[in-house]
């Protein structure tokens, strides 16, 4: 039974949900706007299943977004329960946490990066093959919805959009219903260069390493051929890397874990497995 604790001894509370089981640990880190709730149900055979709000996210407590203090969050709970060397999953802003914290603690036995590699809004040469007039087009059509959503974060919600987010990630201020994270958070993250770009700090990773990426596009993002060229571009900067670092793509979107658990699990119990 999924039992939920508050960490209170740290720098901002941070909200854990230990899942229990006796096999070895493996910490579960969301993405940019998701809660721990998305690991609900996620099997992992046995293993010792611990998942936790990132900063400004769910229950956990709000704070300055640096990528080092948030290291410095996981390193609590990690403390905090016990967990000793945990093998780290992540899915979107998780996977590039998972990543750093394979190059803070060399120790770790593993990662798994849930396509948590570069963001969509990203430099011209990352979309190769498209025609430049039609990339930058869609690149400023891309970049007005993350705007868009940005500000979106900053008020309060109106009652049908707040169907949109989990219950967890809602937050009551002054009889308004806000969603957390707010644009504050969203924009210290949107344009740091871990945020940009993983794959750099990917190849510095010594521990056993497993990176799922999509073959769809994600939903809600504007049409034409840019999704599939980034695609391309990810796919050309994953050539070549160390043997220990392993690629599998999945049929699903940047949405994966909510789309096809199942299949997400799988891979992940294959890889700790070996």
């Amino acid at each position: 039974m999924p039992h939920d604790m508050t960490i209170a001894d740290h720098d901002i509370p941070l909200a854990v949900r230990d899942h229990g089981g006796h096999g070895d640990p493996v910490l579960l880190l969301h993405g940019l706007g998701g809660t721990l709730e998305v690991w609900d149900g996620f099997d992992l055979g046995g293993r010792r299943a611990v998942a936790m709000d990132l900063r400004g996210h769910g229950r956990s407590g709000d704070g300055p977004w640096a990528w080092e203090r948030v290291l410095d969050d996981v390193e609590a709970v990690v403390r905090s329960l016990d967990l000793g060397e945990p093998a780290i999953v992540g899915h979107s802003l998780g996977g590039m946490l998972a990543v750093q914290w394979a190059l803070r603690r060399p120790g770790c036995p593993g990662v798994v990066n849930l396509d948590g590699l570069r963001s969509a809004e990203n430099d011209p040469g990352n979309y190769p093959g498209m025609d430049p007039a039609a990339r930058e087009e869609e690149l400023a059509e891309l970049r007005a919805v993350f705007d868009a959503q940005a500000a979106a974060m900053g008020g309060p919600l109106p009652a049908a959009a707040r169907a949109m987010f989990p219950a967890r990630a809602l937050v009551e201020r002054e009889g308004e219903t806000y969603a957390r994270p707010g644009p504050q958070l969203l924009e210290a993250v949107r344009y740091t260069p871990e945020f940009r770009d993983t794959i750099p700090l990917l190849r510095r990773v010594a521990c056993p390493a497993l990176v799922v990426i999509p073959t769809q596009d994600p939903p809600g993002m504007p049409g034409g051929e840019l999704m599939a060229a980034f695609r391309r571009g990810v796919r050309r900067d994953l050539a070549g890397l160390p043997p220990h670092i392993r690629v599998e793509e999945l049929d699903a979107s940047h949405n994966m874990v909510a789309e096809r658990p199942d299949a997400v699990a799988a891979l992940v119990r294959d890889f700790l497995a070996a």
